[in-house]
């Protein structure tokens, strides 16, 4: 018996969380990704966007870049758990922005940052594994 070489055998899960999580995960990719590039090439919106949120325009462009970035990060399975958690710190700077000018919009990010972790969590068997109840 070769133990030394022996790869891990891989956490089995029902198929319909497999696609279930996938397509929540491709859902708030899809929001980001194509938010961010929405906002970059549109930059009359994004300018009005930035006023209404009380945010100085010149960050705009690390405000994009950093919505894209996290995006892709999460859509990779290699990389989908520092990906949620990235998007979670920028919703959470999303939710304070809100509450800040008390915009009720604030919620919306508070359901993409639940549709991000559900994504991950249905589809990632090793995360269940160490969240939650064992």
């Amino acid at each position: 018996m070769d133990t030394v070489n022996s790869e891990p055998k891989p956490l089995s899960q029902p198929r319909w969380m497999t696609i279930l999580g996938w397509v929540l995960t491709i859902l708030p990719t899809l929001m980001f990704v194509g938010g961010g590039a929405y906002a970059a090439f549109n930059p009359q919106m994004m300018q009005e966007g930035m006023k209404e949120n009380g945010w100085p325009s010149d960050v705009a462009p690390y405000l994009i870049a950093a919505e894209i970035i996290c995006g892709l990060i999460y859509i990779f399975p290699k990389t989908s758990i520092l990906g949620a958690i990235l998007l979670t710190g920028y919703l959470g700077g999303a939710i304070a922005t809100h509450v800040r000018i008390h915009d009720p919009k604030g919620a919306i990010a508070v359901v993409f940052g639940i549709v991000v972790w559900l994504g991950i969590y249905l589809r990632e068997p090793r995360l269940r594994k160490i969240l939650f109840w064992r």
